[in-house]
C-alpha cells in the first residue's frame, strides 16, 4: 500500500469508507459528520468568516448558516 501522504483524495476516502462499512455505520450519519467536520475546518481556515467560508465551500451563506445549526455546530471559528 502507498504511504498516506501519496494517496489521492479519493483513495484516503475509499480506505476510510471501507473501514466505516466494516463498522456498520449508517449513510446519514457518515455525511453528517463529514459536513460538520468539512465546516468546522473551513470555518478554522477562515477564523469564522461565514462569507468567506461559504465561498470556499461553494454554498450560499445562509445555507451555511442553516447547515451549521442543523449539525449543531456552536461557534464558527
Amino acid at each position: 500500500m502507498k504511504k498516506s501522504s501519496s494517496l489521492t483524495i479519493h483513495q484516503k476516502l475509499e480506505t476510510l469508507i471501507k473501514e466505516m462499512v466494516e463498522k456498520e455505520i449508517q449513510y446519514k450519519d457518515a455525511l453528517d459528520e463529514f459536513e460538520k467536520i468539512f465546516i468546522e475546518t473551513a470555518s478554522k481556515k477562515f477564523s469564522g468568516n461565514k462569507s468567506k467560508v461559504a465561498k470556499a465551500i461553494g454554498i450560499h451563506r445562509n445555507t451555511l448558516q442553516s447547515r451549521a445549526k442543523a449539525l449543531r455546530i456552536k461557534k464558527m471559528i
